[in-house]
């Protein structure tokens, strides 16, 4: 795979995260039953019985903001791609919401002790440097009045690697979708060669996400003033054991 200056992989964000293809593949892992999962575990397990401000960062198309938005929370959403906020915002009108959906960049967000509440789903945060990295989860604290309570979700890499495929096909009519997938493990990082396939037109879509295991991942959050109070092993509260798949971390500010 081509390097960038820095030694990372190269990785495209428009093409990887274009509205119109993310969500013609990825349609069966944002379906109303797991979102409405999803926020039923925010709702529970972040205390959110009364109305709080809360930060959706990778906010995507508003799946999530939104329907917090409907049970009263004030609701900030924060994306890199204009698409999917033109999406969340146009749903958000539909349903009568106020949510503010604002561009940005997690690596250079600057609310100040601003949030109850901050969460950051799908597998959204590895994307960057390790520097970079850590720097989100200095802005996410940042963003966070104290007391608050950070919420994200990722693979769990040891077991990741267990059942490591280097090839996945996604079918959706004749369009294809194929992740030529590799791990490095000087770096942590799932490097993946993603073709794209649609309507007869090829397109490449390279990118890489940084994967912890949770005693690296619980060492930086702990750095960054985010010490963790909570890990699960699904949207369904199952204890992380060993053999979890996922890791969904709570974090609170100092």
């Amino acid at each position: 795979m081509n390097r960038k200056p820095d030694g990372l992989p190269k990785f495209d964000f428009r093409t990887v995260f274009n509205p119109d293809d993310y969500l013609h593949f990825y349609v069966n892992s944002l379906s109303d039953e797991i979102t409405s999962l999803q926020v039923d575990f925010l709702v529970s397990q972040m205390a959110l019985s009364s109305p709080m401000k809360i930060l959706d960062l990778a906010c995507g198309h508003g799946r999530h903001a939104n329907r917090l938005a409907q049970l009263g929370h004030q609701v900030t959403g924060v994306d890199i791609m204009p698409g999917f906020l033109k999406i969340a915002g146009q749903e958000a009108k539909k349903l009568g919401l106020d949510v503010t959906y604002l561009k940005g960049d997690m690596r250079h967000i600057t609310f100040p002790n601003q949030f109850d509440r901050v969460i950051l789903m799908f597998t959204a945060f590895g994307y960057f440097s390790d520097e970079e990295n850590f720097l989100v989860l200095k802005n996410i604290a940042r963003a966070l009045k104290p007391g608050g309570l950070f919420c994200f979700d990722t693979h769990n890499r040891d077991v990741f690697l267990k059942g490591f495929l280097p090839f996945i096909v996604v079918e959706r009519g004749k369009d294809l979708l194929i992740d030529r997938n590799s791990f490095d493990t000087t770096t942590g990082r799932f490097i993946n060669k993603r073709i794209i396939i649609r309507n007869g037109r090829r397109k490449d879509a390279p990118f890489f996400v940084r994967f912890y295991n949770f005693n690296e991942i619980s060492g930086l959050l702990k750095k960054a003033g985010l010490p963790v109070q909570a890990v699960y092993g699904d949207w369904h509260t199952k204890p992380f054991t060993s053999d979890s798949r996922r890791m969904i971390i709570i974090a609170k500010k100092e």
